[in-house]
């Protein structure tokens, strides 16, 4: 009897001694992704202070603290429930694709835009961060919405399209992005990467976690190379953003840049699909580490994390992460969750992350950050059947192009075009194809590249499975995409190339895409005759 009350009240514990790994590992991520959106965010898109420290990260902390403690609650319920003491939190944290899809995709196309239009520095940066605000609170929505019809998308969209599409925004704006700064400062930037293969995959076992061990040595050999800034000056004025900065409602800006929304949803709603089903797997994968946590729950609590922080004011998404089974394989349980919540989440609110920018260079932790763009890649052909392997080879390319075509832009920028003297225009296009550079096809692949790696995915695993039908209906919504410039028609602004929308803006890849399904409905005539015959 008394065993019995015993096991009605057993309730499990918030934290075990597994939850200190954990966390270390689960923070870390979570670590380089802030880093990354301050480099992003000042280098690239060349925002102040004010607004990174001051509204951008505070939103991201309470996205963070909002969702890690909703996940480990759900953890603890599910562990009560069961009268198990095993169960692990689904991990959660910054969803990097996005990261780099929506600044590179989204919010530096339109600062650019809108400079090339005349508009000021600081009108422009407003405006960018107002369409990347958007574009986190449609995936939010896409999310949200997600979470009660995954069974039907995951059923309508081929794993091989999906996955395709993913990896080729992560080989080129993660992987190779990344790759070019590791062999820019091969001293740190390789032994870091070296650190991380063995401990990733080679699975060589060390008393602290491979990530952690990796970043340390990486900051020891930046300052031994001089990569860290010893300036006393740039260290305090870093030390001045430290203090509690918390979010507002932005409900007004998001309003005001609501016209930011149809150009984008070429990015923005792709990518929430990546989300959902992303998140749908790492789900899985948790079952099949044995925690079943309730999908419509745990995506709800994903799409409200992300729409929390478009709320506030950051441009940045939320997802479940990756590696259930290795977190709980380590002995993370529920602490670890709540933990890395409260610990981000305060950081973020109080400007701290300005100073450990300067302490962490992003050279002691990219090689990090180039794992994950070889893993997105490499799930792309192992969680797909191996005959639709040729299907995830073109499914990159689109991905590939469009980074490519930044590169030109970025080069072109350099060289001193895009200035009011010297405008983009189509004589640079002739220039460029006489040293066989192609930029008008790479200028066509970068909008809507997305969609277009989806679809060109999808119609080649139709072709494969020889369901030539479903090839041509996808090929015709390629050519309907085309007609009204959702992907590839394209024209010039003053220092960039944007998407251009409208009736038959892109008739001559609608056409081609016209004649593709025309070729593919030829073929299924073809051969129902040879079955009938």
């Amino acid at each position: 009897m008394h065993s019995d009350l015993k096991q009605k009240h057993w309730r499990p514990q918030w934290f075990v001694r597994g939850d200190v790994d954990g966390f270390l590992g689960l923070g870390l991520d979570n670590l380089i992704q802030v880093l990354l959106i301050i480099a992003l965010c000042r280098n690239v898109l060349g925002y102040p202070n004010e607004l990174v420290f001051g509204t951008i990260l505070p939103a991201t902390g309470i996205s963070l603290l909002i969702g890690n403690l909703a996940y480990a609650h759900q953890a603890h319920q599910l562990a009560s429930i069961e009268k198990r003491s095993d169960r692990t939190a689904l991990p959660y944290g910054i969803n990097t694709v996005s990261l780099f899809a929506y600044v590179f995709l989204v919010m530096l196309p339109v600062k650019l835009t809108a400079l090339g239009q005349g508009m000021d520095e600081a009108s422009a940066v407003r405006l960018s961060w107002q369409a990347g605000m958007v574009a986190c609170l449609g995936s939010g929505l896409i999310e949200t919405v997600g979470a009660f019809t995954a069974g039907v998308l995951r059923r309508w969209l081929p794993r091989a399209a999906l996955l395709a599409t993913l990896a080729g925004i992560a080989l080129g704006y993660i992987a190779l992005g990344f790759l070019l700064r590791t062999y820019a400062q091969p001293v740190v930037g390789l032994t870091v990467l070296a650190i991380v293969l063995v401990t990733y995959y080679g699975r060589l076992r060390l008393p602290i976690p491979g990530g952690l061990l990796a970043v340390v040595i990486g900051v020891g050999l930046a300052w031994s190379t001089g990569l860290i800034d010893s300036d006393a000056s740039r260290w305090s004025q870093e030390a001045s953003q430290i203090g509690l900065r918390l979010p507002h409602l932005e409900i007004a800006n998001l309003w005001h840049a609501r016209g930011q929304l149809l150009p984008w949803l070429g990015v923005i709603v792709p990518m929430g699909l990546f989300n959902v089903l992303g998140s749908l797997q790492n789900i899985e994968s948790a079952e099949a580490a044995g925690d079943r946590y309730c999908v419509r729950s745990s995506l709800l609590i994903d799409g409200i994390g992300t729409m929390a922080a478009a709320g506030l004011g950051s441009c940045f998404p939320t997802t479940i992460y990756i590696g259930h089974p290795a977190w709980k394989e380590m002995g993370a349980r529920i602490g670890y969750s709540w933990l890395n919540g409260l610990v981000m989440g305060s950081a973020c609110l109080l400007g701290v992350f300005g100073l450990v920018a300067e302490l962490v260079p992003i050279e002691a932790g990219m090689a990090i950050v180039l794992y994950i763009g070889i893993v997105i890649a490499a799930q792309a052909f192992q969680a797909t059947p191996s005959t639709h392997a040729p299907a995830v080879a073109l499914g990159l390319l689109p991905g590939l192009a469009g980074w490519g075509a930044s590169l030109i832009k970025a080069g072109l920028r350099a060289g001193g075009a895009g200035s009011n003297s010297e405008p983009f225009n189509s004589a640079l296009l002739g220039r460029l194809q006489e040293a066989d550079v192609w930029a008008s096809g790479a200028f066509a692949l970068e909008q809507g590249q997305i969609i277009t790696a989806m679809l060109l995915a999808a119609m080649l695993v139709y072709v494969i499975e020889q369901r030539f039908l479903a090839a041509s209906i996808t090929s015709f919504l390629a050519s309907a995409a085309s007609w009204i410039g959702i992907i590839h028609a394209w024209r010039f602004t003053q220092t960039d190339t944007v998407l251009e929308l409208g009736w038959g803006v892109g008739s001559s890849w609608a056409m081609g895409y016209l004649l593709m399904a025309v070729v593919f409905m030829l073929a299924g005539l073809h051969q129902r005759r040879l079955i009938s015959g």
